[in-house]
């Protein structure tokens, strides 16, 4: 099949490679979103989709909008059997939908009808899951809810951080994506309806959603560390300024401490919750770089009493 590619972050090149090394499709185009600014300097930055391609030698489409007529235009002149979609980042209105024949599929990061929504994989963290995966399906105009080709498995481990898992699940998706485009070519593959039932959203994590509640249980307070990892970053206050609290570890044998409540030892930082303490790995004081706790610790000069969590 003739290909156009949808997709914009890091995590959708590996999908990109895996159809570009295809002996039965050819990618002919790639869709980005526009070049964004960047660094300290805020110049604008091409995707790293759109680098991928500009490398392969592939036609590189970056719409403001995907409803804009000129793009629509340049899409029905190269006339896609199909367009794979990872992460591209932004709604495909129904003129684009109808443009391919084989329509639009989605590689999204969760076993649908779980955790439809922009952050699927954040909130499989958040809420304990021990198994996820990737689906493919035909993009409709509801929110992820359209019919599904197939899926791929994938454990959640203990110490995943969002970033962890995405990263595995771009790749395992990858070739998920890949036999996906060959069995529609093919014939041998049909898209089946999502259940009714089952059905949870995954809306956008923002910085509110990343504030730690030391009252919480330790092992939600470690959810929410690792399922904001890398971003948008867990965080607390300390002594009024934002701290950053990159990574932690359950530390069912400390008991006693209120939530909030900082003991510090020469190696070690222990915070109270409202169950068992969490050990402080790593952190980032507001304008400086990460540091291990304990350095942080030591720098800061912690006070018997002293809490995270308040201003």
């Amino acid at each position: 099949m003739r290909l156009v590619f949808a997709g914009t972050p890091e995590v959708a090149v590996p999908a990109l490679d895996a159809l570009l090394a295809s002996d039965r499709h050819e990618v002919v185009a790639v869709v980005t979103r526009p070049d964004a600014p960047a660094g300290r300097g805020r110049r604008l930055v091409a995707s790293p989709v759109a680098e991928r391609a500009e490398e392969a030698g592939i036609e590189v489409l970056k719409p403001a909008r995907p409803r804009d007529e000129d793009f629509l235009a340049r899409l029905r002149e190269i006339a896609p059997d199909c367009c794979p979609v990872v992460a591209y980042g932004a709604l495909l209105p129904k003129a684009a939908l109808d443009i391919p024949v084989h329509g639009w599929v989605n590689l999204h990061f969760s076993l649908l009808p779980a955790w439809r929504g922009a952050a699927p994989v954040q909130h499989s963290i958040l809420a304990g899951d021990e198994v996820t995966g990737a689906s493919t399906f035909l993009i409709e105009e509801g929110l992820d809810s359209g019919p599904v080709y197939g899926v791929v498995t994938e454990e959640v481990r203990p110490t995943d951080t969002s970033g962890d898992l995405l990263t595995r699940l771009a790749f395992a998706g990858s070739g998920l994506l890949a036999a996906t485009m060959d069995g529609i070519e093919d014939g041998s593959l049909k898209a089946v309806p999502q259940p009714a039932e089952g059905v949870s959203l995954a809306p956008k994590i923002n910085v509110e959603d990343a504030r730690i509640d030391w009252a919480a249980p330790a092992l939600r307070v470690d959810r929410v560390v690792r399922g904001c990892a890398p971003a948008p970053g867990a965080w607390t206050l300390f002594r009024g300024e934002r701290l950053k609290v990159m990574s932690v570890l359950p530390a069912t044998d400390r008991e006693g401490l209120a939530p909030g409540e900082i003991v510090a030892a020469k190696n070690s930082v222990h915070v109270g919750t409202g169950s068992y303490a969490v050990e402080l790995q790593w952190v980032q004081p507001q304008g400086k770089k990460p540091m291990k706790a304990a350095d942080w610790a030591r720098g800061v000069r912690i006070a018997a009493g002293e809490r995270l969590g308040t201003a």
